[in-house]
């Protein structure tokens, strides 16, 4: 009998993948996950994102497993330290931007 792997860091579906997150650096709260999607609402997402100044990271893996968690919910332990990785792109990517207007 063979055993099947999942393995995350592929993208098994040929459809554009996205997710966003919103974080309180203030707070003590863990980022929530607040939108997941494939294809046009992938794209919807990421054309958001942009609009709006947010940065975009691609992480195909990162990706399919937050869209295992339900929109609204805090992200799970087992991610903290890939998210604590894409904050920190966030964050150096503001510093490189300078102030807001």
């Amino acid at each position: 009998m063979s055993k099947k792997y999942v393995d995350f860091r592929k993208n098994r579906d040929e459809r554009p993948a996205a997710a966003a997150l919103t974080y309180d650096p203030a707070g003590d709260q863990p980022p929530e996950v607040v939108a997941v999607g494939r294809g046009l609402q992938a794209e919807a997402i990421v054309a958001a994102a942009r609009k709006h100044g947010i940065p975009v990271h691609e992480d195909a893996g990162l990706v399919e497993a937050l869209s295992r968690v339900d929109i609204g919910t805090l992200i799970p332990r087992e991610l903290y330290a890939v998210v604590a990785e894409v904050l920190a792109f966030v964050y150096a990517v503001d510093a490189a931007a300078g102030p807001r207007r």
